[in-house]
């Protein structure tokens, strides 16, 4: 099966090539960019000089013939305009931006400040969070991949919400921790080394626009299905290149305790192999999963408060971006979940 990337040259596109280079049954046909086109991939990328690939211009109707899949890999507001283009043809699409995660009109322009997509293509696309949505996947062919920061925040909440712990009036706070390559490809001063390096910053206080996706899915999972208490989210940029880390506070509605959590945790997950669940008094970190798709996650009840404290660590680029993406395309077109993605995370 074959498999066109539009915007190959940013971050998320060039980790699509890494994990696609080793998947045994999706080969890439095409790769495109608005910049770089005629030029030979490996001319800004080195590390891929082994690789004699063309950047091509955009072509809808010539990716469709040519290729079952379209990853697209365009910063927020490309892929709203570039949607509609794929949405007629017998292709499918896995959309790594933003624009099709919303499902409430005006959400996406009040948090994106970018029109949005038609509503009736965000309509049509699946959620593709993959451990919890492969069945929706399985019969689309849009995709809206997730955001990184909702994927590390959102299966870290999940068993608490859909095994009936948590309520939709809980409160919760997540703080939440990420690598500079989350910022994109583009240079800006905020990613400037001088400004990075040995330096710890608190990025759009309340006003991420990974807020509604993440109260989005809670409020599918709540039990009673009312809209939930808003979320306290807040991001930091650490001084390193992958990696987002998730602690997050919830109050339950009984007491419980860390052990039958981690059991909980573990029973939820068991047939879910990129989700590993630490052992009792177990807490991950990034290190642990750089360069892989798992989500590792710890988890331990709070006697005193009353408050389950969840850790929760991806690598941004790969489980938060093209890693999912991947997994993603394995259940459209019916593959092994973990093709071309089980690796061993990269250590030290």
């Amino acid at each position: 099966m074959f498999v066109s990337i539009v915007g190959a040259t940013g971050y998320g596109g060039l980790e699509l090539i890494r994990l696609l280079n080793n998947h045994p049954h999706l080969k890439i046909k095409s790769l495109h960019t608005s910049s770089q086109i005629g030029r030979s991939l490996h001319d800004e990328n080195a590390h891929l000089m082994h690789m004699k690939d063309k950047l091509e211009i955009m072509d809808p109707e010539a990716i469709a013939k040519n290729s079952d899949i379209v990853f697209l890999a365009t910063p927020s507001g490309v892929s709203s305009d570039l949607i509609s283009q794929f949405s007629d043809l017998d292709i499918k699409v896995i959309d790594l931006s933003g624009d099709l995660r919303l499902q409430t009109p005006g959400e996406y322009e009040y948090w994106y400040k970018k029109p949005a997509a038609p509503q009736p293509i965000i309509e049509k696309a699946v959620y593709g969070l993959s451990e919890w949505n492969a069945n929706a996947i399985k019969q689309s062919t849009i995709v809206a991949n997730p955001g990184c920061y909702p994927t590390a925040s959102l299966l870290g909440l999940a068993p608490l919400y859909t095994e009936g712990l948590a309520e939709a009036a809980s409160d919760v706070i997540i703080d939440a921790k990420s690598g500079v390559s989350g910022a994109g490809k583009s240079p800006s001063a905020v990613t400037h080394f001088s400004e990075m390096n040995e330096n710890f910053k608190i990025y759009k206080v309340n006003q991420h626009q990974h807020i509604p996706e993440i109260e989005q899915q809670l409020g599918r999972w709540s039990q009673n299905m009312l809209p939930i208490h808003p979320i306290t989210f807040n991001t930091h940029l650490v001084p390193m290149t992958r990696g987002i880390m998730a602690t997050m506070y919830i109050k339950v509605d009984r007491q419980t305790s860390s052990a039958e959590l981690v059991d909980l945790y573990k029973t939820v997950y068991e047939d879910h192999p990129f989700v590993r669940v630490q052992p009792h008094n177990q807490f991950p970190s990034t290190k642990q999963v750089f360069g892989s798709n798992f989500c590792d996650i710890g988890v331990t009840y709070d006697e005193r408060t009353g408050k389950v404290t969840v850790v929760s660590v991806i690598d941004n680029l790969v489980k938060g971006a093209a890693g999912q993406a991947i997994q993603n395309a394995n259940i459209l077109m019916g593959l092994e979940e973990t093709a071309g993605l089980w690796n061993s995370p990269l250590y030290p």
